[in-house]
């Protein structure tokens, strides 16, 4: 069978409360219908047992069976009186001309009388009238039967008949019950109904929602708590597989920034060692070379040997942060007093080329950070504004400070960056102007430096162009 044309479980269940309700009250009407109909019976019975022992009275005070008067006993107008002997024989029956010959001792209120004293039957069919009666026999100490009969007609039947209104109460009291029972399953099918949907979903792997409650009782609760659950669980599996695949990501991403690091470096190695060795094959090949191009060489080897040594500090210092935070050493500084430093340690440099700094932080900023770290940052700012600003003036300056950050600009007063590079500006070994930065001495490295301590001490930078001209950085650091 096609499962859509199947009834559903809470119409199942309906129909298994509903017949069980019919059978339940069924049964009980069909009890009470022959309880009833059996007490109308014995009612019955004592009424004729009352005139059978009054016969019998009579007839063992000497009275003739004939002349006795049963015009006291209403509303039984037509009593058909017999009296049977203990051995079965008719000796008397005011209903018919002529005794039957045949023994009663087959009759059923006459087995009854003769084991108990009384006994009735509800209708049979007499032989000898052709009518049907309700007998009632009882026997005397005298050797006799006395038995009376009602005929079995349809007022009699109407008497000894349950009263139908019991009936109908009883079927009042099923509808009821139907009603009732069509809400309660309508009810819990409605619970079954959502596990259903809800068991469905989590085998289809549909993310799951506890949004939509159940219905306010014992088994809406265990049904939420259910579904509550899983979405709890479902949601920890998917922020775990989240978590995963970032981890992954930043896995990935950082094999393949070393896997670049590696190709620019070896890049980047490539000019000052090529360098290096043309100027010494040079001098070993030309010994009797002028002091004054043996110097030229010698200086042009000292150059490029400082340009290796800058690239390889920037490349152990770009390492050693992306090992991550756990191995960078924190403790608490004065970020004032780190910038004093490096401006008075930049100042004859910026100074041999026309260029002032201007430090406006001066009161103490104590903050959880790495010193070398914090130096290496504003190092880079300095000497990047000093090389390629192409201004006059650095200034840096506090923006904010609260319980939790600090905000600090370093700005120049130079040329500015084309907006065209913004995007790229912090990435390792971007250069602007790839042969100015070289003949600068240049690594590359800088401003990723700089991008790196900043984050490993929870914080950000962005760059933007003066208006007025020139480049600025706003750095936050939290404390």
């Amino acid at each position: 069978m096609d499962s859509s044309n199947r009834l559903t479980y809470p119409q199942r269940l309906f129909l298994w409360l509903l017949g069980y309700s019919l059978l339940l009250v069924g049964c009980f009407i069909t009890f009470q219908y022959h309880r009833e109909k059996e007490f109308k019976a014995d009612e019955m019975n004592t009424r004729l047992q009352m005139i059978n022992t009054y016969i019998l009275t009579e007839l063992e005070h000497g009275k003739n069976i004939s002349d006795i008067s049963l015009r006291d006993f209403h509303p039984f107008d037509d009593i058909r009186v017999s009296v049977i002997k203990n051995d079965g024989t008719v000796v008397y029956d005011n209903s018919i001309d002529s005794l039957p010959g045949k023994n009663h001792l087959d009759r059923e209120e006459i087995r009854q009388a003769l084991a108990h004293k009384s006994g009735y039957t509800v209708r049979r069919h007499s032989e000898s009238t052709g009518d049907s009666y309700f007998y009632s026999a009882t026997k005397g100490d005298n050797g006799y039967i006395v038995r009376t009969a009602v005929p079995y007609s349809i007022s009699l039947s109407g008497l000894l008949n349950p009263d139908v209104n019991f009936i109908w109460v009883m079927g009042a009291v099923a509808l009821v019950m139907c009603v009732l029972g069509y809400f309660a399953t309508r009810r819990v099918g409605l619970h079954i109904t959502r596990l259903k949907k809800f068991a469905e979903d989590v085998e289809s792997g549909i993310k799951i929602s506890d949004s939509e409650p159940f219905p306010s009782d014992e088994l809406g609760s265990i049904s939420n708590n259910i579904v509550r659950i899983y979405a709890r669980l479902q949601q920890a599996n998917i922020d775990r597989d989240r978590e995963h695949n970032a981890a992954l990501h930043e896995q990935q991403e950082k094999e393949r920034i070393k896997k670049q690091l590696t190709n620019n470096i070896n890049h980047e190695l490539k000019t000052p060692v090529a360098s290096i060795k043309v100027c010494v094959e040079t001098l070993l090949e030309h010994k009797n070379i002028s002091s004054e191009k043996h110097d030229l060489f010698l200086q042009r080897c000292l150059m490029n040997a400082e340009r290796l040594q800058h690239l390889l500090a920037d490349v152990a210092l770009i390492t050693r942060m992306d090992d991550g935070s756990a191995t960078i050493m924190k403790e608490n500084v004065d970020l004032s007093r780190i910038i004093s430093d490096v401006v008075s340690d930049r100042d004859i440099i910026a100074g041999s080329k026309g260029i002032v700094i201007e430090n406006d932080v001066v009161r103490t900023l104590e903050m959880s950070g790495n010193p070398s770290l914090l130096e290496a940052m504003f190092n880079n700012l300095i000497d990047n504004a000093i090389a390629y600003s192409g201004g006059d003036t650095i200034k840096i300056r506090l923006l904010y400070e609260d319980v939790k950050k600090i905000v600090i600009t370093v700005s120049d007063n130079g040329v500015g960056v084309n907006e065209e590079h913004m995007p790229r500006l912090f990435e390792r070994f971007y250069r602007i102007d790839k042969g100015r930065s070289r003949a600068a001495g240049g690594t590359g490295l800088g401003l990723s430096i700089v991008k790196n301590a900043v984050m490993l001490h929870g914080g950000t930078i962005t760059a933007e162009n003066v208006r007025t001209g020139g480049l600025s950085f706003k750095i936050t650091l939290s404390r």
